[in-house]
């Protein structure tokens, strides 16, 4: 999994890219406080070599707890920032510092 960067000059947001192997996945989505927790606002999209891959622009100076909902099975990014227990869910949230 891999989670990049790109800070914009001109506005006060970072273009972040998701990045998730999963070859033998038919859906993947990612989802965290920036959404809503929506999959339907988090999809990515598979590409040829088997990854999926997607872009959100989001505010700059702000964190946000996120995870990845692949074929309907939550998993946590092994590059994310941090990771923040989280009582609802009962397990830990990977963390995006912005």
């Amino acid at each position: 999994m891999a989670i990049t960067k790109q800070y914009l000059k001109s506005k006060p947001v970072c273009k972040v890219t998701f990045t998730v192997p999963a070859e033998d996945a038919t859906k993947v989505f990612v989802v965290g406080d920036f959404n809503n927790w929506n999959p339907k606002k988090g999809t990515l999209r598979k590409l040829k070599n088997g990854t999926f891959k997607g872009t959100m622009d989001l505010p700059k100076e702000t964190s946000y707890e996120f995870r990845y909902l692949v074929d309907d099975t939550y998993i946590n990014d092994a590059d994310a920032d941090g990771y923040k227990w989280n009582d609802y869910a009962g397990t830990e949230n990977a963390v995006l510092a912005l």
